[in-house]
């Protein structure tokens, strides 16, 4: 789609070269074909260094924007990039496009259903009603329990284990807002990859990418009831019990441990090997190595004391 056609369609002000348009991407993976977006200014740095075609800004940040590139300028970025996302929004259901391939050794449970153009490997197994969809991929040797959905253009790495009714690759939460209160979808575009080894529990959901993809990396492990938000990154070998919700954008690193439910706030990043005990809430990035604990998040030690002094007091007063 060409850009002075999105321009009309959504009275946006193009400056600079109308160019065709093949998708949306974000300022740092963006390619000349590509349309991104700025609404934060702490992503100036970003917008300096973008390769994309155009870009969805305010007038003020105009100055910040490459030589080369297009701009499409609007007091609303955000909300202009949530209505344009649905011209670019992937069909999640298709009767067209190449027949499935399937691997040797593979088993087929009754009422399985598997998309157009998708590829399961060598001894896979489908338990009955798992949805496969549109050009997914499934490695080697992974066990899909019943009734487990996994939408469009998702990947399953090999040796995984994925239990009943989890749901791999839906929309994010995603939503720009109007001045008069209105909720406009963001249509997400990317998609989940899970790596080699990983376990997941019955009834977690995984949402897919806006832009890119939301990974989780070799060797993790998810316990049930588990919600992981679009764009995140599970680190290798990371272990997640029950009810844990892990807000969009966020970096998890190698080996970190996080208790029953517990959760974090969205675009922050916690250290390797870092632990989270249950019920905390992680409101800012952490290192680390370390044992951290409550609302707002804390040291363990620290928290420990904390709940000794109360307790003092609480006696005090009777």
């Amino acid at each position: 789609m060409r850009l002075s056609t999105i321009a009309k369609r959504f009275q946006l002000h193009l400056i600079g070269a109308d160019r065709e348009i093949c998708g949306l991407e974000a300022l740092t993976r963006a390619t000349p074909c590509h349309l991104s977006f700025l609404e934060n200014p702490k992503y100036l740095s970003a917008l300096a260094k973008t390769k994309a075609g155009a870009v969805i800004l305010k007038e003020e940040h105009l100055p910040h924007l490459p030589e080369g590139a297009s701009a499409l300028v609007t007091p609303e970025p955000y909300l202009a990039l949530a209505r344009i996302s649905a011209l670019f929004a992937q069909d999640p259901f298709s009767q067209e496009g190449l027949e499935p391939t399937i691997g040797k050794g593979v088993t087929i449970g009754p009422n399985v259903y598997i998309g157009r153009g998708a590829k399961i490997g060598d001894g896979v197994l489908l338990m009955p009603g798992a949805f496969i969809g549109d050009r997914v991929e499934i490695g080697p040797n992974t066990t899909i329990h019943p009734n487990v959905t996994i939408y469009h253009d998702c990947k399953i790495g090999s040796g995984c284990i994925i239990h009943a009714g989890t749901v791999i690759g839906s929309d994010g939460y995603g939503f720009a807002h109007t001045k008069d209160g209105r909720h406009v979808k963001i249509y997400h575009s990317g998609n989940v990859v899970i790596e080699d080894e990983v376990e997941i529990g019955a009834n977690c959901t995984i949402d897919r990418a806006v832009f890119g993809t939301t990974r989780i990396k070799r060797g993790t492990k998810l316990d049930n009831l588990i919600q992981i938000g679009h764009n995140c990154e599970i680190g290798e070998n990371v272990l997640m019990a029950s009810l844990v919700g892990i807000s969009g954008s966020t970096k998890l690193g190698r080996n970190v441990t996080m208790g029953g439910q517990s959760a974090t706030a969205g675009h922050l990043e916690i250290g390797d090997f870092a632990t989270i005990a249950a019920r905390g809430g992680v409101t800012k990035s952490l290192p680390g190595g370390k044992t951290y604990a409550g609302f707002p998040i804390m040291e363990h030690r620290l928290w420990l004391k904390l709940q000794a002094m109360l307790m003092r007091l609480v006696k005090k007063s009777n």
